[in-house]
């Protein structure tokens, strides 16, 4: 095990003990990308058919037809967020299935094309699945970013042939938030007639996704992403577009996805789309509480850098990275004092490594192992910003006296007092 390793496996042990001490603080919760709180509204929502109208959607009697109701206006207000017909709409269990369902059945339905072209820094779904498709002779090729994370439009085009049975790429990078242009890539491969999937589920609440407008054939999406309930997603499939279903068994959703539907969770999974497309207007003020926390972390921290496009992103994501620092040590005292962000690093073996993503950017190594995510919401407010600065600039100071990144001798110190502002 790297001395890296050893140290933050050490760190991880002491803060897993402490925190039982440290319970009843507010949380500064800035990992939105990782999932949101269910709105208020949305939770009201879902509790009559989690209680009383039960029914089968499936069912023919009226307690039955009064889920189903419920249910085609979730989907109305949905596919209204997603700029799509509610016909198009097929709910799902969340933004993996639907990823899921949209290339295995895209891939299906083109035989014998056995080619997918995606991107170098698509989501784990995206990327096992594909995984999974290149054991049984898919091929899969994936086109590259630029060192701020922009897609490489000239090798989409030139990936692109007689073969490709279908092109899937996000919308938004969860990490970066950096935005591809998807009318581009929408056009080019209808140019091609190729079919286009698109993930959209780090997109859709935050910025307007206007899915048929753009020429998209296929997009996925997850409610939790924008303060609806766990468990439901769906996906947009363009209308006379021919895909294979997932999951078999009866003849819900049109009978492309079978098995009975989950009524409370997608009532509010409309609830939470209706709110979304309400507070569209109100993510403006979230960018700009997004680059408060940006520009004072890169005034009062030194050796700081953002990775990705900062014109050319959604509005409530920062990628920053922390020379000379781990990314798990930064998060675990910030965890401590009830901050909670998140780093594209996975632990193997006892060493961090930099998530694809930073990796496929070719960013800096020395900014890459201290690379930490900082999402926020409508929900996040100014005192939690400012409160979180002062934290995280504490911590920083902390670590870069105890924990080189490389050479020098770790110092003892007394760690950030749980709880309390922390003392530079």
């Amino acid at each position: 095990m790297s001395q890296r390793g050893s140290q933050a496996r050490r760190l991880n042990e002491y803060f897993f003990f402490a925190s039982f001490y440290n319970t009843t603080m507010d949380v500064i919760y800035l990992d939105n990308n990782a999932t949101t709180r269910p709105a208020p509204e949305v939770v009201a929502a879902m509790q009559p058919y989690l209680e009383r109208w039960y029914g089968n959607p499936s069912s023919v009697h009226r307690f039955g037809m009064k889920a189903r109701q419920a249910i085609d206006e979730a989907r109305a207000a949905v596919a209204e967020l997603a700029g799509c017909k509610d016909s198009e709409l097929i709910f799902t269990s969340g933004g993996t299935e639907s990823i899921n369902m949209a290339l295995r059945g895209l891939l299906a339905a083109r035989s014998p094309r056995r080619k997918i072209v995606t991107s170098a820094v698509e989501h784990s779904a995206t990327r096992a699945t594909c995984e999974f498709l290149a054991q049984g002779g898919t091929q899969i090729v994936e086109v590259g970013v630029d060192h701020d994370g922009g897609l490489d439009m000239p090798a989409l085009e030139a990936a692109l042939d007689d073969q490709t049975a279908l092109v899937s790429i996000m919308w938004a990078n969860n990490e970066t938030g950096v935005v591809f242009p998807v009318d581009q890539i929408a056009a080019l491969c209808r140019s091609r007639k190729i079919p286009f999937h698109c993930d959209a589920t780090q997109a859709l609440g935050k910025i307007p996704v206007r899915a048929a407008e753009v020429g998209i054939d296929a997009m996925s999406m997850a409610a939790h992403k924008f303060h609806g309930p766990k468990g439901v997603g769906a996906l947009f499939v363009r209308r006379g577009l021919r895909i294979g279903s997932l999951l078999l068994g009866g003849p819900q959703e049109r009978n492309r996805r079978g098995g009975t539907e989950n009524v409370a969770g997608i009532v509010g999974t409309g609830q939470a789309a209706q709110l979304a497309l309400a507070h569209l207007p109100d993510m403006s003020r979230v960018a700009q509480l997004r680059d408060r926390l940006e520009s004072d972390i890169l005034t009062r921290i030194a050796q700081t850098r953002v990775n990705g496009k900062t014109d050319q992103r959604v509005p409530n994501t920062t990628n920053i990275g922390f020379r000379s620092l781990e990314a798990e040590a930064i998060l675990l005292l910030l965890s401590e004092n009830d901050v909670c962000a998140s780093a594209g690093a996975a632990c193997s073996s006892g060493s961090l490594e930099p998530s694809h993503v930073i990796k496929a950017m070719k960013i800096d190594p020395l900014l890459a192992h201290g690379s930490v995510r900082f999402s926020l919401s409508r929900y996040t407010t100014t005192a939690e910003i400012d409160a979180a600065l002062n934290i995280l600039d504490a911590a920083i100071r902390r670590l870069r006296q105890v924990l080189p990144v490389a050479g020098g001798s770790a110092t003892s110190a007394a760690p950030i007092v749980p709880g309390k502002t922390p003392v530079r």
